[in-house]
């Protein structure tokens, strides 16, 4: 199964612990079983652009869409067995300790 996971800076969290492994290393753990396949660093939301087709208008606005406080900073996708296996390994990540990992499974447009 594949699943995008989302990586959420929420700089409102006061209490940060220690993560579990250097960034470097789930890097290396998770792309070099196979278990990611892509993913990247984001510019910040003041970097973004938004984009809507309204009435045959294209609108673009500067930054994200929601107004919120916590940001996405950055993606991977995984090829898990599971929901379960894609949790462990996102739990592994040091951004689920500081921030939060959401993950999505996709859902290809041929079903």
């Amino acid at each position: 199964m594949k699943f995008l996971m989302l990586v959420v800076v929420d700089p409102s969290l006061e209490e940060k612990e220690e993560p579990p492994i250097p960034i470097e290393q789930w890097v290396d753990e998770t792309y070099g079983a196979g278990k990611a396949t892509d993913g990247d660093r984001l510019r910040p939301p003041a970097d973004a652009k938004t984009v809507r087709r309204r009435g045959g208008t294209v609108i673009v606005t500067d930054g994200p869409f929601a107004e919120t406080h916590e940001w996405i900073a950055g993606f991977d996708v995984l090829e898990a067995a599971s929901l379960e296996e894609a949790i462990e390994i996102a739990a592994r990540h040091p951004m689920a300790t500081s921030g939060l990992i959401e993950l999505r499974p996709t859902w290809p447009l041929d079903l």
